[in-house]
């Protein structure tokens, strides 16, 4: 069976850890918040820092009017073998151990065996010895100034402070800063708010055990911890109640009614305590002999004296501890199952985000290419419909390009005055004699060069789509989140393709426009020629065919026969130009979209490998934390498989 040393060290090495990571309890559900604790409340002046300094045998709480205790003190108690040295650390100050030598000792003539090996130590610089308890005290003062400042604030972040004693019992202990009702000097008036929210946050948690201070010589139904102790904890059944300053009750009362339960019953029996005097304070009582004086009172009062083996600060911490003991063995399958829980979800976190990457070439190399692999299913996805995207390139096809096309400014080119003017241009000085060929062509050709504008507009829209489906697929590609680096030069790879894409897509458009001037359809004028053979043969008095070349309906005949044309080119566009801008640009992007990059990346050293590979700093410093966590937790459940608790 494990022993009590066994359980509570084990708690109190899983909650230092707990504590080193930034779980320290008071914020939500945790693995610290699963740990069994005793939470000492308790009013101002209420003897709650008298308390503790008992149980502990050492005068080293900071003292004073107002809020004294202004951050949370985790006061973890290892019971050592008689005759050791007693001493404290600091879990923010590992490196230095507070002893009660009185002085730094100086001559090794003066050293035991034990104390040799700390004082060597110190020598070498590994720990530094520092007095006890007056250090402790000033440590404590400040740690709590460093966070919360020469204020009067307060701050739930905690101070662990271990004391290894012979005189001490195997326990943890949580100070909190006591409850007042009006604020101070230099505080804000939310301040009784503050401290009541603060403490409620620890004692309202089922695996707190409530330690509730209350003087004796006022009456215990104002008691602010047992007020706050029957809120959070009706039944009872996790809460002790301490009446301190029996001592200095008014002559002709007792306490005996609190004691015994008569006045408020609580499951577990209350514990008397008789506190040193403000005289014995300011004389420097040593706590032992205080300890001692605290006995003689109980037995020897006629009041007490039939509960005095149920009395006093010695019986009060054999009675925490052994409770405790028992709480934790309780507890230990819940904390188990929480401590496998949080593993597994530490576990899904770091696969999220990703494990560390190796530092070999091959291993980076191989990581960047799956990285690209990734984005670039992520890209083809939407440019197949997996993803929302790829649709807008069809849009461009399908209502940018006719819009565009039915805008060109065809009437106004082929209006009659303009007809006329460009078909006198390309007669020069002799007037054509039957057709305008010339004229047909000038035509023509500047209507088709009209047709260059929409061509280069399709493939600007789709090259416009492309990259911001690059930009969207680089931001939804969970495994590049983690490198910015390799992001961007991904991302700086694509666009340079899409790029080189929309240039060739340019030239490859224009120059199916420029194929339609080049070579034009002569079966559409020949049946324009044969239209007139149709009519009627024995039409007397026709006029010559180029008897009206010079009026407007000749003209008119000509623009419309122009555009009659150009529709049909215009048709064949509408088709073609699509088909052109799909295979130069959204075919390549699909194919070779990164092949360029590949080939830069298989020529680059180790160096730039690696700093391809650079993540986002948050990133790193998250992925640090949960491995941390992760192997605390790893090492918390060790710790409970190695302890024989059942």
């Amino acid at each position: 069976m494990a022993t009590m040393k066994s359980l509570i060290g084990l708690i109190n090495k899983i909650q230092r850890a707990c504590t080193v990571l930034g779980d320290h309890g008071g914020e939500g559900m945790s693995l610290w918040e699963a740990l069994p604790t005793v939470a000492v409340v308790g009013g101002q002046s209420s003897g709650k820092s008298s308390v503790l300094e008992s149980v502990v045998g050492r005068d080293f709480l900071p003292r004073g009017s107002g809020i004294v205790t202004r951050r949370p003190l985790v006061l973890q108690l290892h019971k050592t073998d008689e005759g050791t040295t007693e001493y404290a650390e600091f879990l923010h100050a590992p490196r230095k151990k507070f002893t009660d030598f009185g002085r730094l000792i100086e001559s090794f003539m003066e050293l035991t065996a034990e104390t040799y090996e700390i004082q060597k130590k110190a020598r070498l610089g590994l720990i530094n010895i520092i007095l006890f308890p007056a250090a402790v005290r000033k440590e404590i003062e400040d740690e709590t100034d460093r966070i919360t400042g020469k204020s009067k604030q307060i701050s739930n972040k905690p101070i662990q402070l271990s004391i290894y004693s012979p005189n001490v019992v195997n326990l943890t202990l949580i100070d909190l800063p006591g409850l007042t009702k009006v604020a101070v000097e230099g505080q804000p008036d939310s301040i009784v708010q503050d401290i009541e929210n603060m403490v409620r946050s620890y004692v309202e948690k089922p695996n707190c055990i409530i330690l509730a201070i209350s003087p004796a010589n006022q009456d215990i139904a104002t008691s602010d911890a047992i007020k706050l102790a029957r809120e959070v904890d009706p039944t009872g059944e996790r809460t002790f109640g301490v009446a301190t300053k029996l001592d200095i009750m008014d002559k002709g009362t007792d306490c005996l009614d609190v004691l015994e339960g008569r006045s408020y019953r609580l499951q577990h029996p209350w514990v008397g305590i008789v506190n040193r005097s403000q005289a014995d304070i300011n004389k420097r009582v040593d706590m032992i002999a205080a300890r001692r004086k605290e006995r003689e009172y109980f037995e020897t009062s006629p009041e007490y004296g039939h509960l005095a083996s149920r009395m006093g600060s010695e019986y009060l911490a054999k009675l925490l501890s052994q409770h405790l003991e028992t709480v934790i063995r309780q507890k230990i399958p819940s904390i188990v199952a929480l401590i496998n829980k949080s593993i597994d979800e530490v576990n899904a976190e770091l696969d999220r985000i990703g494990r560390p990457i190796a530092v070999d070439s091959g291993a980076q190399l191989y990581t960047i290419l799956e990285l690209c692999r990734a984005f670039d299913r992520v890209f083809k996805e939407h440019l197949d419909g997996g993803r929302p995207g790829g649709d807008r390139i069809y849009g461009v096809f399908d209502h940018q390009l006719p819009a565009a096309l039915k805008k060109l400014p065809f009437d106004r080119h082929l209006s009659t005055r303009n007809v006329q003017k460009v078909v006198s241009e390309a007669d020069g000085y002799q007037p054509h004699l039957i057709a305008p060929e010339q004229g047909y062509r000038r035509l023509i050709d500047g209507s088709i060069s009209y047709f260059r504008g929409p061509a280069e507009a399709t493939v600007d829209a789709v090259h416009f789509v492309l990259k911001e489906l690059v930009r969207k697929s680089i931001s939804e590609t969970e495994e590049l989140k983690r490198f910015p680096t390799l992001a961007s030069d991904i991302a700086a790879a694509a666009n340079e393709a899409l790029e080189r894409f929309r240039d060739e897509s340019r030239k490859t458009v224009l120059r199916l426009v420029d194929m339609e001037s080049s070579y034009l359809t002569v079966e559409f004028f020949r049946k324009l020629h044969l239209e007139p053979e149709k009519e009627k043969p024995n039409q007397r008095n026709a006029p010559p065919p180029n008897a009206d070349i010079h009026s407007d309906n000749h003209f008119r005949k000509i623009g419309s026969n122009v555009s009659a044309y150009i529709n049909m080119v215009c048709d064949t566009l509408r088709i073609s130009l699509p088909k052109a801008v799909v295979y130069c640009q959204v075919r390549e992007a699909k194919r070779s979209l990164l092949n360029f990059f590949y080939a830069q990346v298989g020529r680059k050293e180790k160096e730039k490998l690696g700093g391809m590979l650079d993540e986002d700093p948050q990133l790193m410093e998250r992925r640090g934390t949960l491995a941390k966590r992760l192997e605390l937790y790893k090492q918390a459940r060790d710790d409970i498989d190695a302890v024989a608790w059942k």
